[in-house]
């Protein structure tokens, strides 16, 4: 990040498809995203008043949020938006736990690994039974959804 750049975090409560380019950044498909994009809180990150950055969570319950999509522009990626993205949206609840499900992809693994996160579980076929085309990333064909976790209160945790 440079020092000179504002990067400021705003909620999205309508016209949240008018981020679809970024949104489709972290999932590639459109109805995967409308399956939750109305029930999720919309969190987009503009650097300079440009939308760099999305985040989507959903509450699943009293005690666990879903991110279900953090995507960074790809010119802006590695500059610490995205866990700027996480931080912001882990302030937000403060007493649940936080969980997301993402490819087997060997980077974004490290990059959730070094925010915090662990892994908690694994849904196999997820991407093969519900997009289309292979999703291919770092040479790696993503078949099963592997669930991370971050449970900032241990002591609640069963």
């Amino acid at each position: 990040m440079e020092t000179e750049d504002t990067f400021v975090i705003i909620e999205v409560e309508s016209g949240k498809k008018q981020y679809l380019s970024l949104l489709l950044a972290g999932d590639e498909s459109e109805s995967m995203i409308d399956r939750y994009l109305d029930s999720g809180t919309l969190f987009v990150g503009l650097l300079d008043g440009k939308p760099i950055a999305v985040c989507v969570a959903v509450s699943l319950d009293s005690d666990t949020v879903e991110i279900k999509n953090l995507a960074v522009d790809a010119e802006f990626r590695r500059r610490g938006y995205g866990r700027l993205m996480l931080e912001h949206v882990e302030s937000q609840h403060p007493d649940k736990r936080i969980i997301l499900g993402t490819g087997e992809t060997p980077s974004t693994l490290r990059f959730y690994e070094s925010c915090g996160y662990s892994f908690s579980h694994r849904i196999p076929n997820f991407f093969t039974d519900n997009y289309p085309a292979p999703i291919i990333e770092e040479g790696v064909t993503l078949r099963d959804m592997i669930y991370l976790e971050k449970n900032r209160h241990p002591e609640k945790a069963e």
